[in-house]
């Protein structure tokens, strides 16, 4: 297919499959049918080089369609697939949305083996042994605190991969001390997904550290553009580097995620991130579903509130005495915000923005 060719964008349809979306993928992938688009598409066509186009607002909130080569997430399949030893024949279970790039990731992984994937996004009762998995610290959560079934399908993993949303300390160490081999992954849909395991760099990938701690992605699992705001994906690119939202280091070779650069706020003029906050208090509170967030405030600039979720009960004055311990006055809470359950984007990624309104809700 010739470079600047263009191909028809056809939407997934959410009735399909697994096996019937697989066929679709490996058409889309092959340029043998149309692209893919995960969720519905204001576009029609694309460039030929494009094989699936994934909806995604990020932690931003900033709705992007990303364009990705067949090239880039078979690689990413690869060495996803490498990293973990798996070998022609091996099984994975689809705990994931397949509307997002970490669920269509496993379809992929499954497509290098020769095998279909276990869906399992509705398993009620025993699940199915299967050599490898992808969750969200959710589901890790479930299956810590009652979920069996769960438990016992990620035990029998050979591997289980936990991206989306950060995983505290608290959480990994209590499914290592249960026999779960975890692996954490860090990506996002402008890398095809997770494209480093455990700190490492899958093959093919490179990372480094630039200015302000920023972590910059190199490598075959890159995107092609945002479709329609190709100027954007140009700002976010330099020098073939794609520049992440997120901060952290470098140690001994492995990379660690410390934040969004965008996660800080500055309360009575001193900066606090909203990521070491999270990570502090869910070491301390590992059965806590929470969030910080912040909110305007005329005194403070930016004010530092909470949110918790489900029926757990809270210590407000004991958290907030933990907080200023550790952060300083400016880290207590200004508010507390109690909710069935916390509003997402995505997959496992807290929503702030619509949590900043639900206070502004509750405060008229």
């Amino acid at each position: 297919m010739e470079q600047n060719a263009q191909r028809e964008l056809l939407a997934a349809n959410p009735e399909w499959s697994v096996r019937e979306l697989m066929a679709r993928l490996a058409e889309a992938l092959a340029s043998q049918g149309p692209a893919l688009s995960l969720g519905q598409s204001a576009t029609r066509t694309v460039d030929g080089d494009i094989s699936l186009v994934v909806a995604t607002t990020g932690s931003s909130g900033v709705a992007k369609e990303v364009g990705l080569s067949a090239a880039a997430l078979v690689s990413s399949a690869q060495g996803s697939n490498k990293f973990l030893g798996a070998s022609a024949g091996d099984t994975w279970s689809l705990l994931l949305p397949a509307t997002h790039i970490a669920g269509i990731n496993v379809l992929i992984r499954c497509l290098e083996l020769g095998t279909e994937p276990v869906d399992l996004r509705k398993q009620q009762g025993p699940y199915p042994q299967v050599s490898f998995t992808a969750i969200v610290p959710t589901h890790l959560f479930r299956a810590l605190n009652g979920d069996s079934n769960l438990m016992k399908h990620l035990v029998d993993a050979k591997a289980v991969l936990v991206g989306g949303a950060a995983l505290s300390d608290a959480l990994r160490k209590e499914a290592t001390a249960a026999g779960i081999n975890i692996v954490t992954t860090y990506g996002m849909t402008e890398t095809c997904g997770g494209c480093i395991y455990n700190g490492q760099a899958l093959a093919g990938v490179e990372v480094k550290i630039v200015e302000g701690n920023r972590i910059a992605i190199k490598g075959s699992v890159l995107a092609t553009s945002y479709i329609g705001a190709e100027s954007l994906w140009k700002q976010e690119m330099h020098d073939g580097w794609f520049f992440t939202s997120d901060f952290g280091k470098l140690e001994n070779g492995r990379l660690i995620v410390e934040g969004r650069v965008d996660d800080v706020l500055i309360c009575g003029g001193v900066n606090i991130s909203i990521s070491a906050v999270e990570r502090f208090l869910q070491n301390r509170y590992p059965a806590l579903t929470l969030a910080a967030f912040g909110v305007k405030n005329s005194e403070w600039g930016d004010a530092l509130h909470l949110a918790i979720a489900g029926d757990v009960a809270a210590n407000e004055k004991e958290i907030t005495e933990f907080l200023v311990e550790e952060f300083g006055v400016v880290a207590k809470p200004r508010g507390f915000l109690s909710l069935p359950e916390l509003p997402l984007i995505g997959i496992g990624k807290v929503d702030r923005k619509k949590l900043a309104e639900l206070h502004q809700e509750g405060t008229h």
